[in-house]
């Protein structure tokens, strides 16, 4: 199917998937090369997804990933305002989205700070997320709307339940993430990669984060350094089931595996 984003007034086409490049703003993200903390780091780190072809840039001040320990809401609220006037001044047409589970940090960034979309991977607790629904309804942009739960089923089940959710408070720009890396084991990763396409029952685009993550490492008895080859495996299982969007470290890469499907298609606009 073919979706399109709202951005504040403009529409970004998502006929052909797109790559949304990650840009943290932290000092203890999993994978260090995507840690951007000093203004020159966020700088070149932004310049380098546009540079790549990325579509979007994904910024993101606490980390979730697993065993770390959040940094505090006004922590979250100082790095972000670093990091997102930087890309504001620095690249003012590339379309940013918010990576936080915090509702209050989702409206500063979206009203202070122009961000064009929030991507709430759900805070650990899960106490914040009928907040966050009621937060990004009021702010009316684009969400990315993941959930940890193990089984294509309870996902399926979840995220059609919290879609009618937001439905009913009036948002309208949903896309899905089935949460790579979050409350599942390997095994369960792999299950529901391999069962993506039935998420596509709820017409809704799809975003896949497994860039670098521990599903790929784990499973090759290597580290995040090394994972690159197995995460472009991924991204093209992941495009073949329906994918919109690509959350990745690796820009170029991405946006490479992304032409070479579209060229099997004979609808491809390449």
């Amino acid at each position: 199917m073919n979706y399109t984003l709202n951005i504040h007034g403009r529409l970004l086409s998502l006929d052909k998937p797109c790559v949304m490049g990650i840009l943290n703003a932290t000092p203890d993200s999993f994978y260090a090369e995507s840690r951007a903390q000093t203004e020159e780091q966020i700088a070149l780190r932004a310049q380098q997804i546009v540079d790549e072809g990325g579509a979007i840039i994904d910024v993101g001040a606490c980390s979730t990933r697993p065993g770390s320990t959040p940094v505090d809401e006004q922590e979250e609220m100082e790095r972000l305002r670093l990091a997102l006037t930087t890309v504001r001044r620095l690249q003012p047409q590339a379309v940013v989205s918010v990576d936080t589970f915090r509702p209050h940090v989702a409206r500063m960034a979206v009203e202070e700070l122009g961000a064009d979309i929030i991507n709430d991977v759900g805070s650990p607790d899960g106490t914040q997320r009928e907040a966050m629904f009621r937060m990004v309804a009021r702010l009316g942009v684009p969400y990315v709307l993941m959930t940890a739960e193990p089984t294509l089923r309870q996902t399926l089940l979840t995220l059609a339940d919290e879609v009618q959710q937001l439905r009913n408070m009036g948002h309208k720009d949903i896309i899905i993430d089935p949460g790579f890396g979050f409350g599942k084991t390997v095994e369960q990763n792999y299950e529901l990669m391999a069962q993506l396409e039935k998420l596509q029952v709820l017409e809704l685009p799809l975003l896949v984060g497994v860039s670098r993550k521990s599903m790929i490492w784990r499973r090759l008895d290597i580290t995040p350094e090394q994972a690159l080859n197995g995460t472009t495996a991924l991204h093209a299982v992941a495009l073949m089931k329906g994918a919109s969007i690509l959350r990745v470290h690796d820009v170029k890469e991405a946006v490479e595996c992304v032409r070479i499907m579209a060229a099997l298609s004979p609808n491809s606009k390449l």
